[in-house]
């Protein structure tokens, strides 16, 4: 309230609900006037502020976390994660540790010196003293991208168990350790572009242009209101702008998120107060 101008990131979550991940807003000087935030200017005169303000954060987290993660815990793109690599040493010997640790350290160190983009790989080598399966699902829950299985059978062909936290806990294979090494910033990357096309495909499924009333009712009531089923999505409608629209959709739970701002002119009406409109805006249920 009270800005010239407001930009939003909208987020579809896998709930069918929107996020409203980041804003800016353009204040002009209504917040300054309102506030008597003044400044002397270059002829040495009291002049109200321009200001503008920036909210990206905690929600922008959320929104990624939302969007990306599966009921085994967090799943992180590449590009945000902490860390890419986690090396889990399989001994069954006590014998056996000291190779292994050496075999685990030296790659490590040669992913760690590796280019990804505008940094390094980031790897680790986990040597708590626990059994591997529960470091694994340790690290599933924190989403590292690539998890990395080495045993003396691994140890002695000279290659790496590998798994990837965008397919199934299960799926794993094994890989030459010197092909690991060469590829791993092509694997991040297709991590991270499943991630982003499965994310795309899953907001394009859950949206829709609507045209009626009826319709849009229809496609944000659930069918069983004592339990409700995932319902919604993003609604792409004509508006006019007019507020008596507003009190309509509290009663749906229902708001309007944002005019893209890719949205071609399209002339229609509102949906909602039957006058001209040149737009779509998109409505959704949200958090």
């Amino acid at each position: 309230p009270g800005a010239v101008s407001t930009f939003t990131i909208e987020g579809m979550m896998q709930d069918r609900k929107a996020l409203q991940m980041g804003t800016s807003h353009f204040l002009g000087q209504n917040f300054a006037k309102a506030s008597e935030i003044k400044f002397q200017d270059k002829d040495g005169k009291q002049a109200y502020a321009w200001t503008t303000s920036w909210g990206v954060s905690t929600r922008l987290i959320g929104g990624l976390i939302m969007a990306h993660s599966d009921d085994d815990g967090l799943v992180l793109p590449p590009r945000v994660a902490p860390k890419h690599v986690v090396i889990v040493p399989i001994t069954r010997e006590e014998s056996e540790k000291t190779a292994i640790y050496a075999y685990c350290d030296a790659l490590a160190r040669e992913l760690n010196d590796t280019r990804y983009h505008e940094g390094f790989v980031r790897a680790e080598v986990d040597k708590r003293d626990m059994r591997g399966g529960d470091k694994n699902w340790q690290h599933i829950k924190k989403g590292v991208p690539i998890r990395l299985e080495v045993g003396p059978r691994d140890m002695a062909s000279g290659s790496v168990f590998m798994a990837r936290r965008d397919k199934a806990h299960r799926d794993k294979s094994g890989v030459p350790r010197d092909q690991f090494v060469k590829t791993v910033g092509s694997i991040l990357d297709e991590i991270q572009a499943g991630l982003f096309a499965r994310a795309l495909a899953a907001r394009e499924a859950v949206t829709r242009k609507i045209d009626s009333v009826e319709e849009f009712i229809e496609f944000f009531t659930p069918k069983n209101a004592d339990k409700p089923e995932i319902h919604g999505g993003f609604a792409l409608c004509h508006w006019s702008e007019d507020p008596v629209a507003m009190a309509k959709l509290a009663e749906l739970k229902v708001s309007i998120r944002c005019i893209p701002q890719d949205a071609p002119k399209e002339v229609g009406k509102c949906l909602f107060s039957g006058k001209p409109s040149e737009h779509r805006a998109i409505f959704a249920k949200a958090y």
